[in-house]
Order: C-alpha cells, then sequence, then structure tokens
C-alpha cells in the first residue's frame, strides 16, 4: 500500500468519526498565550491549563466508559485520543494514545479514567507529573525540577511552543484535542480487519499516520521507522 493509499484511510477514519466537528482547543489561550495555574500545597508548581471545552469532551466520553464498566455491559475498551494541528481542514496528527478501561488487575475500573472531579490524572491528560499535561508543564513552564523535564515531551515543546521555559508560553499555532470512547462496533482505521480492540486501534492509527506524517507524529513506540 503506498503513502496515498494510507492517507485515505486517515482521512476516512477522521471523517468517519467526525474528528473535526467533534474536536476541542487543546488548551485556554487568547491569542496563542496559554494560560497557567499553580497546583500544589507544599511544593507548589505552574501548569498549562486545559480548555474547558477540552475538558468537556473528555467527562462525556470517559462517562460512558463508567457508566459501561459499573452496569457489566462490556460496551467499550477504554479512550482513544488524538492531539492535532489542523490545515485547511486535513487533520495533522501529533500525538495518538489511549486511556484502558481496566486497571493493572484487569478487574478494577483504571485509575486513569476513574478521576471524579480530580485532574491529577484526567484520563493521561492529568496535571501531575507522568501525565501529558503535567510533564509538558515541568518543561514549557519555570520552576520544574530538573529530573520531570524529559526528552519526550522536549520535543513535544519543540513542536507546540515558540520558546520555553516560559511564564507566558505562547504556542506556534492552535493546538486541537479529540478523544472517543472506543466500542466494538465503531469504524476501524483499516476496515479489512472488521472489529478491533483498543489497544490495536492504537498500533494501527500509529502505524499508518507515521508514514503520512512522518515528521510531525510525536509517537515514538509502534512508528514504521
Amino acid at each position: 500500500m503506498n503513502i496515498l493509499q494510507k492517507k485515505e484511510l486517515w482521512n476516512n477514519f477522521c471523517i468517519n468519526n467526525n474528528i473535526l466537528e467533534n474536536s476541542a482547543q487543546l488548551f485556554d489561550n487568547k491569542d496563542l498565550y496559554v494560560s497557567t495555574k499553580t497546583i500544589g500545597n507544599q511544593s507548589q508548581r505552574l501548569i498549562l491549563n486545559r480548555s474547558s471545552n477540552m475538558e468537556g469532551l473528555v467527562n462525556t466520553e470517559v462517562n460512558k466508559i463508567v457508566e459501561d464498566f459499573h452496569h457489566n455491559t462490556f460496551l467499550y475498551d477504554g479512550l482513544i485520543y488524538l492531539m492535532f494541528f489542523k490545515k485547511d481542514n486535513e487533520i495533522i496528527p501529533l500525538y495518538i494514545g489511549k486511556a484502558e478501561k481496566y486497571g493493572k488487575q484487569n478487574k478494577n475500573l483504571s485509575y486513569n479514567l476513574n478521576f471524579g472531579n480530580s485532574r491529577n490524572a484526567f484520563a493521561r491528560w492529568g496535571d501531575n507529573y507522568a501525565y501529558h499535561i503535567g510533564d509538558l508543564s515541568a518543561v514549557v513552564l519555570p520552576g520544574h525540577i530538573d529530573k520531570y523535564k524529559t526528552i519526550k515531551y522536549s520535543s513535544w515543546a519543540d513542536k507546540l511552543f515558540e520558546t520555553y521555559p516560559s511564564e507566558q508560553p505562547k504556542l506556534k499555532q492552535e493546538v486541537f484535542f479529540w478523544c472517543k470512547s472506543w466500542g466494538k462496533n465503531d469504524i476501524n482505521i483499516w476496515q479489512e480487519y472488521g472489529e478491533v480492540k483498543l489497544t490495536f486501534l492504537e498500533y494501527l492509527l500509529i502505524g499508518v499516520a507515521s508514514d503520512v506524517f512522518p515528521k510531525d507524529l510525536l509517537n515514538t513506540e509502534g512508528q514504521n521507522r
């Protein structure tokens, strides 16, 4: 399969899942300057703010999975998510990830989805270290301990922000976010496979996106390189 065919696969997946229509700005920002907040009691630190629409989207989709878990209806595997740029109504993928429904024991609801009103984990986009917003903030904003400034999120910062660290971080362009509670009847990117589990869906999406958008995708695992 050539690049044009893979790009058609990508575009069809985005259309079939209404990604443009159902996405939100990732960050709370004005004129591309991202707002921040201070968290922590004893050790306070600055954190980048997610947009309220992004948080609303995550809550809506995660609630479906939580209800599914508590009612044992087995409709969803977990959450698939995408961070991306827009270019002439085309979706340029930056990062593809997932949050599984079950925790490590494969029985309990995952901590990543069982967050209630907390924003520590927040479906992998939480404020704590070891989560996307917390670790990106460690690189982009001043005052964080060096051990939390990782190569992975330095790559994110290079892609997303004009300069860093900065108390007034400015995006290079608007960053968008999409997520969906993934179920057995949802339309996979490679329809020849039919119904696929969340883990395999993530693998296929990263594989296709890394071929079509090799200079944009920030995922390092699962790339066809």
